[in-house]
């Protein structure tokens, strides 16, 4: 079994049988009598956000890619395991796990992540770095004397990668991502329209007319967004456009662009010649981001291509490397 644990998302891959879960990493937690308990986990889990009653909470247990809360974060991993183990009966009790971690987590996380995994259930925990597993997912060259560059958008971090040889000749990470579009969006809208909205509204944004730069016609598509006024206190609908957007997502896309520029910057010149005849992979959820490809080829001068399953690339590489024994050693216990 092989486990993309996102600050967004979770997605489960079992040996032979591809992808079989992909729920949000949302845990609702409820306290009864001064007992907290599990109310519900992953979609069900989601639904609740900004709508729980009073004795009611939802976590993320994921920030920045790493575990922020261990007891929870453990009762997830535990609830997925079973619920993807419940569609195949060829599962050992505690099956094998590789688990992906960002290129940049200390031994600390790294050890956080592998107690998680064994005390929900898992038997030997091995550990794939992100950048690494969303190359083989994306159907990179990672065994063979070739550079190739990676770049991974989740919700918690940016990985950026160079591969050759079966590893990472260069690696770095920025906590930049999904989430913290999702954050600038709220506080945005909060600070210039005095709306409150929730992080499911500002998401929805994201997705529906999130753009990397500014359109075309200077003002591009827009919607109605719904929330709370803090000057009023009563509910208000207000439009939010593609420039409003791009404006303020405006130096998160910078931050990325910037760990892309400082990588090429440290590749060694073979490597950085195969990269400029290959040009760059994207990966993650963020590589959907309208017009981020175009942002970053204008500024490296470089083919950008998307991965075709960009969002379980990295959950797919997880799984190929357990299962194809050509990637053997590639992950560690450690």
């Amino acid at each position: 079994m092989a486990i993309d644990l996102g600050t967004v998302n979770t997605i489960v891959y079992l040996r032979h049988q591809g992808i079989v879960l992909n729920e949000p990493s949302v845990v609702a937690l409820e306290t009864i009598n001064g007992t907290i308990k599990v109310r519900a986990v992953g979609a069900e889990a989601k639904l609740m956000m900004g709508k729980t009653p009073e004795g009611t909470q939802t976590i993320r247990p994921m920030r920045d890619g790493v575990i922020a809360d261990i007891d929870v974060a453990e009762q997830m991993i535990g609830h997925f395991m079973r619920k993807a183990q419940g569609s195949s009966s060829k599962l050992r009790r505690r099956p094998t796990v590789a688990i992906c971690i960002p290129s940049g987590a200390t031994q600390v996380e790294r050890r956080a992540i592998r107690q998680a995994a064994s005390s929900a259930g898992a038997g030997r925990v091995m550990l794939i770095e992100e950048p690494l597993a969303a190359a083989i997912g994306a159907g990179l060259p990672v065994t063979e004397p070739v550079g190739a560059m990676i770049v991974d958008i989740g919700g918690g971090t940016t990985e950026v990668a160079v591969l050759s040889l079966r590893g990472l000749a260069y690696s770095n990470s920025a906590r930049v991502g999904g989430d913290k579009i999702d954050e600038a969006i709220v506080s945005s809208i909060r600070r210039r329209h005095n709306l409150l909205v929730g992080e499911a509204t500002a998401e929805r944004i994201k997705f529906t007319i999130g753009i990397a730069h500014l359109p075309e016609d200077g003002r591009g598509d827009v919607m109605m967004v719904s929330g709370l006024d803090t000057v009023a206190g009563i509910p208000r609908e207000i439009e939010v456009s593609q420039q409003d957007i791009a404006g303020l997502i405006a130096d998160l896309v910078n931050q990325i662009v910037e760990t892309v520029l400082v990588a090429l910057e440290q590749t060694a010149p073979e490597l950085a010649s195969d990269i400029c005849d290959r040009g760059i992979v994207m990966t993650g959820g963020g590589s959907l981001l309208r017009g981020i490809d175009g942002v970053l080829a204008r500024a490296t001068g470089l083919p950008i291509t998307v991965a075709e399953n960009a969002l379980a690339a990295v959950a797919l590489g997880a799984g190929r490397a357990l299962e194809d024994p050509v990637y053997d050693g590639l992950m560690s216990t450690t």
